[in-house]
């Protein structure tokens, strides 16, 4: 299973080289919209407008754009084959600009056992009520984290253990895929920030699920969840930096065992952190 996990991984690092790494060959000019990287599900892509353009749209969404013309946007793990942006520019005209998503394979385990109805009682449904609603208005807080520019590292480097998209199909019937990805540690082992951002939600008490949760804003939508944390080193509205301390491997929530579980989502989209991180140092 570990060589399976750490072959697919591997095998990823040349959609993370396209997705984050090497700069757009075009440069923006008043007909075209410049885009670093490769249209991929589960990826991002990072682009400048023409200068004079008032809106874009990302599938008819506004995006917001930075003064410099720079903006992101990202693909979920289901998108369809199809994109589109579009710029309004100040003088009326209109750049549309159409995108074709490459499909990921996913790991997929196909087991002959039904799939088990989930049975949650009165008593965790009234735990997570409230749970969710601070997960959910952590997300719509708006900060001014820049790290979105940055190219990510690894908040923990180990053995992935858990990759994002993966999926269990239940005689047929698909159960929830893998939401973001798994690294192994110790408790206690430290986790760092992958890119500058603004703390959004520092759990006060472990959440049924998540357990410790710690989530950064890294601006522009784009926002990263640390769950299962034995400590959190960071409190709510702190700026933090790249490669900062920012909590400690634990098994705290619904864990088997100690590891760090790193989700990210750009608005309601869950992507993948591999492709942002590349390839996991000493693989």
């Amino acid at each position: 299973m570990r060589n399976r996990i750490a072959a697919v991984a591997l095998a990823l690092a040349g959609a993370t080289a396209a997705s984050s790494a090497a700069p757009s060959a075009s440069p923006p000019s008043a007909t075209r919209i410049a885009l670093t990287g490769t249209p991929i599900q589960g990826g991002t892509l990072i682009g400048t407008v023409p200068s004079g353009t008032v809106d874009l749209r990302f599938d008819g969404q506004p995006v917001p754009v930075d003064a410099d013309g720079r903006f992101l946007v990202a693909f979920d793990r289901d998108a369809a084959p199809q994109a589109s942006l579009s710029a309004r520019l100040a003088d009326g005209r209109t750049l549309d600009q159409a995108l074709t998503v490459a499909p990921r394979a996913w790991r997929i385990e196909r087991v002959d056992v039904p799939l088990r109805p989930t049975k949650n009682s009165e008593a965790f449904l009234a735990l997570r009520k409230p749970e969710l609603e601070q997960i959910a208005a952590a997300r719509a807080i708006v900060t001014d984290a820049t790290g979105w520019r940055q190219r990510f590292i690894w908040p923990r480097t180990g053995r992935i253990s858990g990759l994002f998209g993966s999926q269990r199909i239940y005689q047929g019937q698909p159960g929830a895929y893998h939401g973001g990805v798994d690294v192994a540690g110790a408790p206690g082992d430290p986790v760092v920030a992958p890119a500058d951002g603004v703390v959004i939600l520092a759990a006060g008490h472990p959440f049924t699920l998540e357990g410790n949760l710690l989530m950064i804003d890294h601006g522009h939508g784009l926002n990263s969840a640390f769950l299962h944390l034995s400590r959190i080193d960071v409190i709510l509205g702190q700026h933090v930096l790249q490669g900062q301390r920012i909590g400690a491997v634990g098994a705290t929530g619904r864990a088997t065992g100690p590891h760090l579980h790193w989700g990210m989502k750009w608005n309601d989209v869950r992507i993948d952190p591999l492709l942002l991180a590349g390839p996991m140092p000493g693989n």
